[in-house]
């Protein structure tokens, strides 16, 4: 992979790598197809990293559904698909990893410790293998966004990281690997996360800024759903991940809820 890939830079190719974890949907076939627009060269991973998971997560059961991914990403035109082994990414003895100081221990990273440490070391991993001028990510996973262009930034990482809009099912769900695990009741209970911020963006058209009672609307909207049972419902700077007294124009808003078993999120941005 490093071969091929330094092969691209040196014929002054622009190259776009869009990480991922495999069980791919729409979501990440619209990262792809804005690499493609973009680049020269596009780039697809697919490893599913246990770092990223707590002890009492869904790591074994994560949908694994490699022969499928290949034949969407071939019928894209993706150029090179890297899919190592986890020997490959961490051999034996590996003690480095990488975390984003405080930033990682908000919004998902509070509910899920040592999360986004995972992510920012795998993903600087990839981006060391493939030395990528671009790299895509999506809006659904804000927080992970945040984290990932303050370690760009914090360690002079020569890539651009560009952020995708969120890709929804005709219903308004935000589509996600772990939207599979859903039963057909569950579906529909897990569309009061779209509903919540929806709720909150009709608060804030109506003249409201105060964002101590735009979350409030949030959670009650999901307290009234039997069927999910809140995470957090935040409302903060896009960039740092801190709460805000008020809202203005980019001011995030995320919602992270339980619906069965299966943790989702799903955010805006005002």
């Amino acid at each position: 992979m490093k071969a091929a890939c330094r092969g691209v830079s040196r014929a002054g190719k622009r190259l776009g790598l869009v990480p991922t974890m495999g069980a791919l949907h729409q979501g990440h076939l619209s990262l792809v197809r804005e690499s493609k627009s973009q680049c020269e060269v596009t780039a697809v991973s697919i490893f599913v990293n246990p770092l990223q998971f707590g002890p009492t997560e869904d790591f074994a059961e994560y949908p694994r559904t490699l022969e499928r991914d290949a034949a969407l990403l071939q019928e894209l035109g993706v150029d090179l698909l890297f899919v190592p082994s986890l020997v490959q990414v961490y051999p034996p003895g590996t003690k480095t990893s990488v975390e984003v100081g405080d930033l990682s221990g908000r919004l998902d990273g509070g509910s899920r410790p040592g999360h986004f440490r995972g992510v920012t070391t795998v993903v600087c991993k990839l981006f060391e293998t493939v030395r990528p001028d671009r790299a895509y990510f999506g809006q659904k996973d804000a927080a992970q966004v945040a984290v990932l262009r303050k370690m760009v930034r914090d360690l002079d990482m020569d890539v651009e990281i560009v952020v995708c809009p969120i890709v929804r099912e005709p219903d308004g769900l935000a589509m996600s690997s772990r939207n599979a695990y859903l039963n057909a009741e569950q579906r529909q209970q897990a569309l009061v996360l779209r509903r919540s911020l929806r709720q909150v963006t009709s608060a804030v058209d109506a003249g409201e800024r105060q964002a101590q009672k735009l979350a409030e609307i949030g959670i009650r909207t999901i307290g009234s759903e039997p069927g999910a049972r809140l995470d957090y419902f935040a409302i903060v700077n896009a960039d740092t991940l801190e709460p805000v007294a008020t809202v203005s124009r980019g001011t995030l808003v995320a919602v992270a809820a339980w619906v069965g078993t299966t943790r989702l999120i799903d955010n805006i941005v005002l």
